[in-house]
């Protein structure tokens, strides 16, 4: 991998665990550390699977 193309999976799967992680304590009533700590890791779990379904449908 290139270092640009290397920089933009990086890139996406911040943003994908971002956009997933706002979803999460958006949807939870309280927040607390274990909460923020499971959000956190489904939110990593998330971006990698959208990430990889990604490049399965578009090839790339």
């Amino acid at each position: 991998m290139t270092p640009r193309t290397t920089l933009f999976a990086a890139a996406e799967l911040l943003a994908w665990w971002a956009a997933l992680a706002v979803l999460w304590l958006f949807l939870i009533s309280t927040v607390h550390t274990l909460e923020l700590a499971v959000g956190a890791g489904a939110a990593c779990v998330g971006a990698v699977a959208a990430r990889a379904a990604r490049r399965a449908v578009t090839g790339a």
